[in-house]
């Protein structure tokens, strides 16, 4: 061996002084993995966990034996009265398969404790290894024999081995370690002891399989494309999203490319373990970063939104999220639409839609608009019903009296309700016939008061009133007298005096001289 081989924990376990080709994570999983157990303790326990293995001759190097039978991919071999052992039919890919009653040769590799059978191999089948060869970092083949709760035994040639659950696959444990019993496996020794009288290795398949990975990775970079759909696992799930293997590389699924639907946790959409389709978004190839896209690589539900949502139907929706301007709407799963604060309702003014509707209410709306290229849709939850503003003129005539409560002060007057969805307004200067500097006055909020009505506008929703013209008299001009009203009539001052002038007691008038006296203020 061309590496220096120095002492670790005692002078019987063995490692290069260049640690280079064990990696330093792999290493400290493994220590992990031990615990305060040594190696050799691990394989002592495993010794006492097999049967007592037969004669001699099951230690041997090469033995011989008849077939009993060949069941599917699998030579039962007879190994003595009580005891027999199965061989890789797979084995003989290069050589004629026997058949009942013929003798093969065969190398003992373990015991298989659940079949109670012996592990058996094609002299030469199995890549050589012998303490002349075989180092730390070596890349080796080897055959599963068996399994315990800390992970797999393996016979690489006649050396014993152990390979801890954590080693087995990249990602997480193995629920099962028995599915692998029986299985030629290829892996990196990563360490050597000698301790025991029958002397054992430390193996990682995981470490094959992660250099692997990295050349993987190195030519998906070189050849991965934006705007590629790639089939992917996920590996891992964090609270942004989902790390998936692509095949060598992992690429991160953030959240919000999860789905079109809104998604509050990755665990609502993905699980580890679970095979998808994927977009790729993005592909840093300096900082060896991959984004993902689920959802890009679905329809787009907003296509079939129009057809979907007319304007002016009557859909039901799920309300999804509540902010201080509105709610939102979940239509389907990808297309929200928004019902605005003011088209709550028509029976109040609210300060916020948690008034009306809570999430995940379904909820009846109108389609008011919808806007695809911005994928906007507005809503109303008030139009669903009747408009109480329909035929407002009719019901309020100008002139009218009416009354109703004050709903809100304002400083520049005060709101009324005449019904639920139908407010009108006093101005300020139509509160009193005095000036007032405040409407809380003349006005409070809960307070029941009377009003004529001046002028109604359906279309812009508004309702002018006063409290003021209650009492005062229309102007004089407008006022139609009947004729017992004429001597009642007040008389009108002039402005300017009467030809003549005004005497102090009353009016003066000039009479022409020769008048005959008795002729004055008679009629002609």
């Amino acid at each position: 061996m061309n590496d220096e081989i120095k002492p670790i924990n005692n002078d019987n376990i063995f490692r290069p002084a260049d640690d280079a080709d064990i990696d330093a994570e792999l290493q400290r999983e493994l220590d992990e993995a031990l615990g305060d157990s040594s190696l050799t303790d691990l394989m002592d326990a495993v010794e006492e966990n097999k049967p007592q293995r037969r004669s001699s001759s099951a230690n041997s190097d090469v033995q011989s034996g008849p077939v009993i039978a060949i069941q599917d991919d699998m030579i039962l071999i007879e190994l003595s009265a009580k005891a027999q052992g199965v061989l890789p039919v797979k084995q003989f890919e290069d050589a004629p398969l026997p058949e009942e009653g013929d003798i093969v040769e065969f190398t003992v590799e373990g015991y298989n404790n659940n079949e109670n059978l012996w592990m058996l191999s094609r002299e030469g089948a199995i890549l050589a290894a012998t303490w002349e060869t075989i180092d730390v970092g070596k890349d080796v083949e080897g055959q599963v024999t068996g399994h315990n709760k800390g992970g797999i035994e393996l016979k690489i040639n006649s050396i014993d081995a152990f390979m801890p659950v954590s080693q087995i696959e990249r990602f997480g444990g193995v629920e099962d370690m028995s599915q692998y019993v029986g299985q030629k496996m290829q892996c990196k020794i990563v360490e050597i002891d000698k301790s025991r009288s029958n002397p054992s290795l430390l193996v990682s398949r995981r470490a094959l399989l992660d250099a692997q990975a990295e050349m993987n990775k190195e030519q998906l970079f070189e050849t991965l494309q934006e705007g590629a759909v790639v089939q992917g696992v996920v590996r891992n799930i964090m609270p942004y999203g989902a790390f998936v293997d692509i095949g060598g590389a992992d690429g991160l699924l953030h959240v919000r490319d999860m789905s079109h639907a809104r998604v509050e946790k990755p665990e609502d959409v993905v699980s580890v373990g679970q095979e998808l389709k994927l977009s790729v978004l993005k592909v840093d190839r300096e900082e060896k970063k991959i984004a993902l896209g689920l959802k890009q690589a679905m329809p787009d539900p907003w296509e079939a939104a129009s057809v979907q949502f007319p304007v002016g139907d009557i859909v039901s929706g799920r309300v999804v999220k509540l902010m201080d301007f509105g709610a939102f709407v979940e239509l389907t799963p990808g297309v929200e639409g928004l019902v605005p604060i003011s088209e709550m309702t028509f029976e109040r003014r609210i300060n916020h839609p948690k008034e009306i509707v809570s999430e995940g209410d379904v909820i009846k709306i109108r389609v008011m608009s919808v806007d695809l290229d911005r994928k906007r849709i507005s809503l109303s939850l008030k139009q669903v019903g009747d408009d109480p503003w329909v035929g407002a003129a009719v019901r309020w005539a100008p002139d009218s009296i009416i009354e109703g409560v004050v709903t809100r002060e304002a400083d520049f007057g005060a709101f009324v309700q005449l019904t639920p969805g139908v407010e009108g307004m006093i101005h300020i200067s139509e509160l009193s016939e005095q000036r007032i500097d405040r409407v809380g006055k003349v006005a409070r909020e809960g307070e029941n008061i009377k009003a004529k009505v001046l002028s109604v506008d359906e279309e812009a929703r508004r309702i002018s009133l006063s409290v003021k013209q209650l009492s005062a008299p229309s102007s004089d001009d407008d006022y139609t007298y009947s004729p017992d009203d004429q001597a009642a009539r007040p008389a009108k001052k002039r402005k300017t005096p009467l030809k003549g002038g005004l005497g102090a007691g009353g009016l003066l008038i000039q009479m022409p001289e020769g008048l005959p006296e008795g002729d004055e203020g008679e009629d002609n």
